[in-house]
Protein backbone atom coordinates (compact mmCIF):
# COMPACT_ATOMS: atom_id res chain seq x y z
CA UNK A 1 0.00 0.00 0.00
CA UNK A 2 1.52 3.53 -1.21
CA UNK A 3 0.73 5.96 1.28
CA UNK A 4 3.76 8.49 1.87
CA UNK A 5 3.92 10.40 -1.51
CA UNK A 6 6.81 13.09 -2.23
CA UNK A 7 4.99 15.38 -4.81
CA UNK A 8 6.58 19.17 -5.67
CA UNK A 9 4.23 21.46 -5.19
CA UNK A 10 6.22 23.92 -7.34
CA UNK A 11 5.51 21.36 -10.54
CA UNK A 12 2.79 18.59 -9.51
CA UNK A 13 4.92 15.74 -10.12
CA UNK A 14 4.88 13.08 -7.99
CA UNK A 15 9.05 12.48 -7.27
CA UNK A 16 9.02 9.33 -4.77
CA UNK A 17 6.45 6.84 -3.19
CA UNK A 18 6.81 5.05 -0.14
CA UNK A 19 4.58 2.03 1.20
CA UNK A 20 3.35 2.38 4.81
CA UNK A 21 4.61 -0.18 7.13
CA UNK A 22 3.04 -3.33 7.34
CA UNK A 23 1.57 -4.26 10.81
CA UNK A 24 4.24 -6.26 11.46
CA UNK A 25 6.60 -3.41 10.68
CA UNK A 26 4.53 -1.20 13.33
CA UNK A 27 4.49 -3.85 15.86
CA UNK A 28 8.54 -4.25 15.55
CA UNK A 29 8.72 -0.46 15.74
CA UNK A 30 6.77 -0.38 19.40
CA UNK A 31 8.46 -3.26 20.79
CA UNK A 32 11.99 -1.78 19.73
CA UNK A 33 11.15 1.63 21.54
CA UNK A 34 10.16 0.01 24.59
CA UNK A 35 12.63 -2.31 24.52
CA UNK A 36 15.07 0.70 24.58
CA UNK A 37 13.11 3.13 26.58
CA UNK A 38 15.32 0.93 29.81
CA UNK A 39 18.87 1.34 28.35
CA UNK A 40 18.20 4.83 27.45
CA UNK A 41 16.64 5.80 30.54
CA UNK A 42 19.76 4.31 32.50
CA UNK A 43 22.09 5.92 30.49
CA UNK A 44 24.09 8.19 32.55
CA UNK A 45 23.09 12.03 31.74
CA UNK A 46 25.99 13.26 30.95
CA UNK A 47 26.38 10.54 28.13
CA UNK A 48 22.65 10.97 27.15
CA UNK A 49 24.01 15.01 26.99
CA UNK A 50 26.79 13.67 24.21
CA UNK A 51 24.46 12.07 22.35
CA UNK A 52 21.64 14.48 22.20
CA UNK A 53 24.85 17.40 20.96
CA UNK A 54 26.14 14.89 18.30
CA UNK A 55 22.55 14.75 17.49
CA UNK A 56 22.40 18.98 16.42
CA UNK A 57 26.38 19.06 15.08
CA UNK A 58 24.23 16.12 12.47
CA UNK A 59 21.72 18.31 11.31
CA UNK A 60 24.61 21.40 11.14
CA UNK A 61 27.00 18.73 9.04
CA UNK A 62 23.69 17.73 6.58
CA UNK A 63 22.18 20.64 6.41
CA UNK A 64 22.47 21.56 2.48
CA UNK A 65 20.74 17.96 1.56
CA UNK A 66 18.06 17.83 4.41
CA UNK A 67 17.01 21.12 3.57
CA UNK A 68 17.05 20.29 0.10
CA UNK A 69 14.46 17.43 0.85
CA UNK A 70 12.18 19.79 2.95
CA UNK A 71 12.20 22.13 -0.59
CA UNK A 72 10.80 19.50 -2.39
CA UNK A 73 8.15 18.45 -0.10
CA UNK A 74 6.33 21.19 0.39
CA UNK A 75 7.78 24.35 -1.09
CA UNK A 76 9.75 25.99 1.68
CA UNK A 77 12.39 28.28 -0.13
CA UNK A 78 15.79 26.78 0.05
CA UNK A 79 16.78 30.07 2.40
CA UNK A 80 13.86 29.27 5.15
CA UNK A 81 14.68 25.45 4.59
CA UNK A 82 18.09 26.09 5.71
CA UNK A 83 17.71 28.20 8.67
CA UNK A 84 14.77 26.05 9.78
CA UNK A 85 17.97 22.75 10.13
CA UNK A 86 19.79 25.10 11.83
CA UNK A 87 16.79 26.60 14.36
CA UNK A 88 16.25 22.63 14.90
CA UNK A 89 20.13 22.26 15.40
CA UNK A 90 19.75 25.33 18.05
CA UNK A 91 16.73 23.78 19.98
CA UNK A 92 18.58 20.66 20.20
CA UNK A 93 21.85 21.95 21.40
CA UNK A 94 19.77 23.60 24.32
CA UNK A 95 18.33 20.38 25.86
CA UNK A 96 21.88 18.76 25.58
CA UNK A 97 23.07 22.15 27.50
CA UNK A 98 20.48 22.04 29.99
CA UNK A 99 19.88 18.16 30.61
CA UNK A 100 21.25 18.41 34.37
CA UNK A 101 18.70 21.46 35.24
CA UNK A 102 16.30 19.03 33.56
CA UNK A 103 16.73 16.22 35.01
CA UNK A 104 17.85 17.89 38.62
CA UNK A 105 16.36 17.23 41.77
CA UNK A 106 13.89 19.50 42.65
CA UNK A 107 14.05 20.29 46.96
CA UNK A 108 11.23 20.82 48.66
CA UNK A 109 10.20 23.00 52.06
CA UNK A 110 8.00 20.89 54.02
CA UNK A 111 6.12 20.86 56.95
CA UNK A 112 8.20 18.49 59.74
CA UNK A 113 11.54 16.91 60.07
CA UNK A 114 13.11 14.96 57.32
CA UNK A 115 13.70 16.36 53.50
CA UNK A 116 11.30 15.70 50.45
CA UNK A 117 11.88 16.08 46.11
CA UNK A 118 10.59 15.82 42.93
CA UNK A 119 12.78 13.26 41.00
CA UNK A 120 11.71 13.68 37.17
CA UNK A 121 11.79 10.22 35.66
CA UNK A 122 10.85 9.37 31.79
CA UNK A 123 7.49 7.63 31.56
CA UNK A 124 8.91 5.45 28.71
CA UNK A 125 8.24 4.84 24.48
CA UNK A 126 5.99 7.92 23.23
CA UNK A 127 4.54 8.93 19.73
CA UNK A 128 4.85 11.78 17.93
CA UNK A 129 2.43 12.78 14.96
CA UNK A 130 4.31 15.54 13.44
CA UNK A 131 3.26 18.17 10.51
CA UNK A 132 4.79 18.76 7.28
CA UNK A 133 4.85 22.37 7.61
CA UNK A 134 8.66 22.51 9.53
CA UNK A 135 9.88 18.83 8.83
CA UNK A 136 12.70 19.36 10.58
CA UNK A 137 11.76 21.81 13.54
CA UNK A 138 8.96 19.77 14.56
CA UNK A 139 10.69 16.84 15.33
CA UNK A 140 13.56 18.71 17.22
CA UNK A 141 11.00 20.52 20.02
CA UNK A 142 9.13 17.34 20.50
CA UNK A 143 12.06 15.00 20.40
CA UNK A 144 14.91 16.62 21.91
CA UNK A 145 13.49 17.31 25.17
CA UNK A 146 11.78 13.84 25.93
CA UNK A 147 15.57 12.20 24.83
CA UNK A 148 17.13 14.45 27.53
CA UNK A 149 14.66 12.55 30.06
CA UNK A 150 15.05 9.71 28.97
CA UNK A 151 11.80 8.90 27.16
CA UNK A 152 12.10 7.27 23.64
CA UNK A 153 11.01 8.27 20.37
CA UNK A 154 8.27 6.73 17.92
CA UNK A 155 8.15 9.39 15.32
CA UNK A 156 5.06 9.46 12.55
CA UNK A 157 5.55 12.33 10.70
CA UNK A 158 3.12 13.79 7.46
CA UNK A 159 2.63 11.36 4.61
CA UNK A 160 3.91 14.05 2.53
CA UNK A 161 7.18 13.82 4.43
CA UNK A 162 8.72 10.38 4.07
CA UNK A 163 12.06 11.52 2.84
CA UNK A 164 12.79 14.06 5.40
CA UNK A 165 11.47 11.87 8.15
CA UNK A 166 13.87 8.83 6.75
CA UNK A 167 16.97 11.33 6.84
CA UNK A 168 16.35 12.75 10.60
CA UNK A 169 15.88 8.67 11.73
CA UNK A 170 19.37 8.59 10.04
CA UNK A 171 21.01 11.48 11.54
CA UNK A 172 19.31 10.50 15.78
CA UNK A 173 20.76 7.15 14.78
CA UNK A 174 24.37 7.87 13.33
CA UNK A 175 24.21 10.05 16.51
CA UNK A 176 24.62 7.30 18.69
CA UNK A 177 21.10 6.09 20.12
CA UNK A 178 20.51 2.81 21.38
CA UNK A 179 18.58 0.83 18.78
CA UNK A 180 15.02 1.53 19.03
CA UNK A 181 15.25 5.15 20.81
CA UNK A 182 13.94 7.01 18.19
CA UNK A 183 12.20 4.67 15.08
CA UNK A 184 10.02 6.59 11.98
CA UNK A 185 7.24 5.15 11.08
CA UNK A 186 5.48 5.27 8.18
CA UNK A 187 1.97 4.66 9.66
CA UNK A 188 -1.76 4.89 8.78
CA UNK A 189 -4.06 7.45 10.90
CA UNK A 190 -5.13 3.58 11.85
CA UNK A 191 -2.18 2.60 12.64
CA UNK A 192 -1.34 5.11 14.96
CA UNK A 193 -4.55 4.60 16.93
CA UNK A 194 -3.45 1.19 17.42
CA UNK A 195 0.25 2.18 18.80
CA UNK A 196 -1.90 5.24 21.31
CA UNK A 197 -3.84 2.29 22.44
CA UNK A 198 -0.45 0.03 23.32
CA UNK A 199 0.27 -0.59 26.76
CA UNK A 200 3.85 -0.20 26.07
CA UNK A 201 3.41 3.46 24.40
CA UNK A 202 3.13 6.14 27.41
CA UNK A 203 1.67 9.65 25.97
CA UNK A 204 1.30 10.71 22.56
CA UNK A 205 2.19 14.00 21.15
CA UNK A 206 0.61 15.84 18.35
CA UNK A 207 0.66 18.78 16.19
CA UNK A 208 -1.27 19.76 13.40
CA UNK A 209 -4.94 21.00 12.61
CA UNK A 210 -7.60 20.68 15.60
CA UNK A 211 -9.54 18.12 13.68
CA UNK A 212 -6.52 15.48 14.04
CA UNK A 213 -5.80 17.05 17.16
CA UNK A 214 -9.63 16.21 18.53
CA UNK A 215 -9.47 12.48 17.08
CA UNK A 216 -5.93 12.02 18.68
CA UNK A 217 -6.64 13.23 21.77
CA UNK A 218 -10.09 11.28 21.99
CA UNK A 219 -7.90 8.16 21.42
CA UNK A 220 -5.62 8.74 24.49
CA UNK A 221 -8.22 9.54 26.03
CA UNK A 222 -10.15 5.95 25.81
CA UNK A 223 -6.56 4.43 26.86
CA UNK A 224 -5.90 6.94 29.30
CA UNK A 225 -3.08 8.11 27.86
CA UNK A 226 -1.41 11.86 28.82
CA UNK A 227 -1.56 13.46 25.31
CA UNK A 228 0.19 17.24 24.19
CA UNK A 229 -1.70 19.12 21.74
CA UNK A 230 -0.04 22.18 19.35
CA UNK A 231 -2.69 22.85 17.48
CA UNK A 232 -4.08 25.64 14.81
CA UNK A 233 -3.65 29.94 15.46
CA UNK A 234 -4.85 32.63 13.89
CA UNK A 235 -2.56 35.69 15.48
CA UNK A 236 -3.90 38.70 16.15
CA UNK A 237 -1.17 41.82 15.11
CA UNK A 238 -2.39 44.45 17.22
CA UNK A 239 -0.63 48.65 15.91
CA UNK A 240 -2.20 50.61 18.95
CA UNK A 241 0.90 53.32 18.41
CA UNK A 242 4.34 53.91 16.67
CA UNK A 243 6.92 55.96 16.09
CA UNK A 244 8.00 53.68 12.38
CA UNK A 245 5.01 52.91 11.28
CA UNK A 246 7.26 51.80 7.95
CA UNK A 247 8.96 49.10 10.33
CA UNK A 248 5.75 48.52 11.62
CA UNK A 249 4.27 47.45 8.45
CA UNK A 250 8.09 45.46 7.44
CA UNK A 251 7.19 42.89 10.67
CA UNK A 252 3.91 43.00 9.55
CA UNK A 253 5.05 41.25 6.04
CA UNK A 254 7.73 39.66 7.48
CA UNK A 255 5.08 37.63 10.26
CA UNK A 256 2.94 36.86 7.37
CA UNK A 257 4.95 35.47 4.93
CA UNK A 258 6.82 33.50 6.98
CA UNK A 259 7.15 29.73 6.01
CA UNK A 260 5.32 30.74 2.98
CA UNK A 261 2.20 32.00 5.31
CA UNK A 262 1.98 28.51 6.59
CA UNK A 263 2.85 28.77 9.91
CA UNK A 264 0.04 28.01 12.67
CA UNK A 265 1.48 31.33 15.23
CA UNK A 266 2.14 33.58 11.58
CA UNK A 267 0.41 36.51 12.31
CA UNK A 268 -3.00 36.36 10.13
CA UNK A 269 -5.30 39.11 11.16
CA UNK A 270 -4.14 42.79 11.59
CA UNK A 271 -5.62 44.95 13.97
CA UNK A 272 -5.53 48.83 13.84
CA UNK A 273 -6.12 51.44 15.77
CA UNK A 274 -8.30 54.04 13.90
CA UNK A 275 -5.58 56.75 13.28
CA UNK A 276 -3.47 54.63 11.69
CA UNK A 277 -5.59 52.24 9.83
CA UNK A 278 -5.59 53.88 6.62
CA UNK A 279 -1.91 54.47 6.40
CA UNK A 280 -0.92 51.15 7.64
CA UNK A 281 -3.21 49.36 5.03
CA UNK A 282 -1.95 51.21 2.07
CA UNK A 283 1.46 50.73 2.97
CA UNK A 284 0.88 47.16 3.99
CA UNK A 285 -0.70 46.27 0.56
CA UNK A 286 1.50 47.95 -1.41
CA UNK A 287 4.41 45.92 0.21
CA UNK A 288 2.57 42.43 -0.26
CA UNK A 289 1.68 43.14 -4.06
CA UNK A 290 5.36 43.74 -4.60
CA UNK A 291 6.48 39.88 -3.10
CA UNK A 292 5.48 37.74 -6.25
CA UNK A 293 5.53 33.57 -5.61
CA UNK A 294 8.83 32.47 -6.98
CA UNK A 295 11.00 29.00 -7.66
CA UNK A 296 11.69 27.44 -3.86
CA UNK A 297 15.05 26.36 -5.06
CA UNK A 298 15.96 29.54 -5.60
CA UNK A 299 18.55 31.43 -3.15
CA UNK A 300 16.67 35.13 -3.10
CA UNK A 301 13.17 33.89 -2.93
CA UNK A 302 10.62 35.24 -0.01
CA UNK A 303 7.46 33.09 -0.75
CA UNK A 304 7.23 30.04 -2.64
CA UNK A 305 4.21 27.64 -3.25
CA UNK A 306 1.53 26.21 -0.51
CA UNK A 307 2.47 22.67 -0.16
CA UNK A 308 0.23 21.08 -2.14
CA UNK A 309 -2.13 22.29 -4.81
CA UNK A 310 -4.99 20.85 -2.37
CA UNK A 311 -3.90 23.69 0.34
CA UNK A 312 -3.87 26.02 -2.26
CA UNK A 313 -7.50 25.27 -3.38
CA UNK A 314 -8.79 25.31 0.24
CA UNK A 315 -7.35 28.73 0.51
CA UNK A 316 -8.84 30.04 -2.64
CA UNK A 317 -12.04 28.84 -1.33
CA UNK A 318 -11.52 30.61 2.07
CA UNK A 319 -10.64 33.76 0.02
CA UNK A 320 -13.34 33.27 -2.14
CA UNK A 321 -16.11 32.49 0.22
CA UNK A 322 -15.67 35.98 2.20
CA UNK A 323 -15.68 38.14 -0.73
CA UNK A 324 -18.86 36.13 -1.55
CA UNK A 325 -20.42 37.09 2.24
CA UNK A 326 -19.41 40.91 1.36
CA UNK A 327 -15.90 41.08 2.58
CA UNK A 328 -13.73 43.75 0.34
CA UNK A 329 -10.40 41.96 -1.44
CA UNK A 330 -7.40 44.61 -1.21
CA UNK A 331 -4.85 42.65 -3.33
CA UNK A 332 -4.32 39.05 -4.26
CA UNK A 333 -6.88 36.30 -4.12
CA UNK A 334 -5.13 34.67 -7.31
CA UNK A 335 -3.43 31.38 -7.77
CA UNK A 336 -1.21 29.48 -10.30
CA UNK A 337 -1.24 25.74 -9.00
CA UNK A 338 0.36 25.68 -5.90
CA UNK A 339 1.30 29.40 -5.88
CA UNK A 340 -0.94 31.80 -4.40
CA UNK A 341 -0.43 35.75 -4.79
CA UNK A 342 -0.32 37.62 -0.80
CA UNK A 343 -3.29 38.43 -0.50
CA UNK A 344 -5.24 41.09 1.93
CA UNK A 345 -8.93 41.10 2.58
CA UNK A 346 -11.13 43.96 4.66
CA UNK A 347 -14.86 44.73 5.88
CA UNK A 348 -14.26 41.61 7.50
CA UNK A 349 -17.29 41.32 10.44
CA UNK A 350 -18.00 38.75 12.87
CA UNK A 351 -20.78 37.36 10.56
CA UNK A 352 -18.32 36.23 7.91
CA UNK A 353 -16.86 32.61 7.90
CA UNK A 354 -13.62 33.93 7.59
CA UNK A 355 -13.33 35.93 11.16
CA UNK A 356 -13.41 32.71 12.61
CA UNK A 357 -11.08 30.59 10.42
CA UNK A 358 -7.45 29.93 10.09
CA UNK A 359 -5.75 31.20 6.42
CA UNK A 360 -3.13 29.01 6.12
CA UNK A 361 -1.27 30.18 3.51
CA UNK A 362 -0.04 34.17 2.02
CA UNK A 363 -3.27 35.88 2.89
CA UNK A 364 -4.19 38.43 5.88
CA UNK A 365 -7.25 40.12 6.88
CA UNK A 366 -7.15 44.09 8.34
CA UNK A 367 -9.18 45.16 10.84
CA UNK A 368 -10.12 48.95 12.05
CA UNK A 369 -10.20 49.34 15.75
CA UNK A 370 -11.74 52.24 17.39
CA UNK A 371 -9.77 52.27 20.24
CA UNK A 372 -7.73 49.61 22.72
CA UNK A 373 -10.36 47.69 23.94
CA UNK A 374 -12.00 47.52 20.72
CA UNK A 375 -8.78 45.86 19.23
CA UNK A 376 -8.61 43.47 22.41
CA UNK A 377 -12.27 42.65 21.71
CA UNK A 378 -11.43 41.99 18.04
CA UNK A 379 -8.29 39.92 19.22
CA UNK A 380 -9.75 37.77 21.34
CA UNK A 381 -12.99 37.06 19.02
CA UNK A 382 -11.38 33.81 17.50
CA UNK A 383 -11.58 30.03 18.69
CA UNK A 384 -7.70 30.35 18.80
CA UNK A 385 -5.56 31.72 21.47
CA UNK A 386 -1.55 30.81 19.96
CA UNK A 387 0.51 33.64 19.81
CA UNK A 388 -0.06 37.54 19.29
CA UNK A 389 1.95 40.31 18.20
CA UNK A 390 1.49 44.35 19.79
CA UNK A 391 2.64 47.12 18.65
CA UNK A 392 2.68 50.27 21.05
CA UNK A 393 5.02 53.10 21.91
CA UNK A 394 3.65 53.32 25.72
CA UNK A 395 4.98 50.41 28.27
CA UNK A 396 2.29 50.72 30.27
CA UNK A 397 -0.51 49.96 27.98
CA UNK A 398 1.68 47.17 26.56
CA UNK A 399 1.81 45.09 29.83
CA UNK A 400 -2.22 45.63 30.10
CA UNK A 401 -3.17 44.53 26.72
CA UNK A 402 -0.57 41.45 27.04
CA UNK A 403 -2.64 40.61 30.33
CA UNK A 404 -6.22 41.30 28.49
CA UNK A 405 -5.06 39.15 25.54
CA UNK A 406 -6.05 35.31 25.29
CA UNK A 407 -3.36 33.91 23.97
CA UNK A 408 -0.54 31.33 25.37
CA UNK A 409 2.21 33.80 23.90
CA UNK A 410 2.89 38.11 23.43
CA UNK A 411 5.69 39.59 21.51
CA UNK A 412 5.67 42.88 22.12
CA UNK A 413 7.11 45.13 19.42
CA UNK A 414 9.05 42.32 17.20
CA UNK A 415 8.46 39.11 14.98
CA UNK A 416 9.87 35.85 14.51
CA UNK A 417 11.52 35.89 18.07
CA UNK A 418 11.30 32.53 18.52
CA UNK A 419 14.01 30.85 20.36
CA UNK A 420 14.83 27.58 21.92
CA UNK A 421 14.39 28.92 25.71
CA UNK A 422 11.31 30.49 24.84
CA UNK A 423 8.39 28.02 25.75
CA UNK A 424 5.71 27.78 22.97
CA UNK A 425 1.96 26.89 23.21
CA UNK A 426 -1.26 28.38 23.16
CA UNK A 427 -4.86 28.48 25.14
CA UNK A 428 -8.45 27.30 23.85
CA UNK A 429 -8.38 25.54 20.48
CA UNK A 430 -4.76 26.15 19.73
CA UNK A 431 -3.88 23.59 22.37
CA UNK A 432 -2.81 22.57 25.89
CA UNK A 433 0.67 21.72 26.39
CA UNK A 434 4.01 23.54 26.02
CA UNK A 435 6.92 23.13 23.70
CA UNK A 436 10.28 24.08 23.73
CA UNK A 437 12.11 26.14 26.98
CA UNK A 438 12.41 24.16 29.94
CA UNK A 439 8.72 23.70 30.07
CA UNK A 440 8.63 20.84 27.53
CA UNK A 441 10.69 18.70 29.41
CA UNK A 442 8.01 18.18 32.08
CA UNK A 443 4.72 17.13 29.36
CA UNK A 444 6.13 13.33 29.82
CA UNK A 445 7.61 13.21 32.66
CA UNK A 446 6.65 11.44 36.72
CA UNK A 447 7.20 13.93 38.79
CA UNK A 448 8.05 11.82 41.73
CA UNK A 449 7.61 12.93 45.40
CA UNK A 450 10.36 11.38 47.41
CA UNK A 451 10.13 11.86 51.04
CA UNK A 452 12.51 11.26 53.50
CA UNK A 453 12.37 11.00 57.41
Amino acid sequence: MTGYTVTNPATGEILATYDTFTDSRIEDAVARADAAASTWASTPVADRAGVIRRIADLHRERVDELAAVIVKEMGKPIAAAVGEVEFAADIIEFYADNIERITADQPLEIVGEGTAVIRRAPLGALLGIMPWNFPAYQVARFAAPNLAIGNTIILKHAPQCPESSAMLEVIYSDAGLPDGAYVNVYATNEQAATIIADPRVHGVSVTGSERAGAAVAEIAGRNLKKVALELGGSDPFIVLSTDDLDEVVQSAVDARLDNNGQSCNGAKRFIIVDGLYEQFAERFVTALAAVSAEDPTQEDTVLGPLSSLAAAERLQAQVDGAVSQGATLLTGGTRDGAFFAPTVLADVTADMDVYREELFGPAAVVYRAADEDDAVAIANGTPFGLGSYLFTTDAEQAQRVADRIEAGMVYINLVLADSPELPFGGVKRSGTSRELGLLAADEFVNKKLIRTA
